[in-house]
């Protein structure tokens, strides 16, 4: 069982191999979720790198033309 360490700073430590296989990297952050009685750490990436999840979709919009004045 892997287990992480809460510093008195309030800094907690992911171990090593959590890390590595994740893919996680020093500096990235973490959206933090309580959820019950535990908590959830989702990392966040960047925008630049979700867009090639979204490669080759239209991203055209044909609007209306506005009526208005």
């Amino acid at each position: 069982m892997n287990t992480a360490i809460l510093s008195n700073e309030y800094q907690l430590f992911i171990p090593k191999e959590i890390c590595e296989t994740s893919g996680l990297k020093a500096g990235t952050y973490f959206e933090v979720i309580p959820y019950n009685n535990r908590i959830e750490l989702v990392p966040i990436k960047p925008i630049q790198k979700l867009k090639v999840i979204f490669k080759g979709i239209d991203t055209n919009i044909v609007r209306e033309e506005d009526d208005r004045i």
